[in-house]
């Protein structure tokens, strides 16, 4: 059973930087792509940024494009997310999510329901 502990969040000011991180465990790391998604009180899950299982191919939702940054360890068994210039409304709680792959090609999906696991989360919060 895959077991994913997201770490890293707080409080920061806005145009702060934090970084969270996910680990991994249960299976082999690197057959998941992973993601990032989050969700603010009373809003929806949305998608964050994913990354495919060998780290070469990244998407990102257009709200976080240029300030936030994926990326993965496969050594390490973790999933990160840079996030840079931030901004009240990233505040969220968010979650790392593993999706299994078959690793003939190097994408990943950014909807929610592709992915078989996922963390507790970790609560963000930006004050203004």
């Amino acid at each position: 059973q895959v077991q994913l502990v997201e770490s890293g969040g707080g409080l920061v000011q806005a145009g702060g930087s934090l970084r969270l991180s996910c680990a991994f465990s249960g299976r082999t790391f690197s057959s998941y792509a992973m993601g990032w998604f989050r969700q603010a009180p009373g809003k929806e899950r949305e998608f964050v940024a994913a990354i495919s299982w060998s780290g070469g191919s990244k998407g990102y939702a257009n709200s976080v494009k240029g300030r936030f940054t994926i990326s993965r360890d496969n050594a390490k068994n973790t999933v990160y997310l840079q996030m840079n210039s931030l901004k009240p409304e990233d505040t969220a709680v968010y979650y790392c999510a593993a999706d299994r792959v078959a690793r003939i090609g190097d994408s990943y999906n950014s909807q929610g329901w592709a992915y078989d696991y996922w963390g507790q989360g970790t609560q963000v919060t930006v004050s203004s």
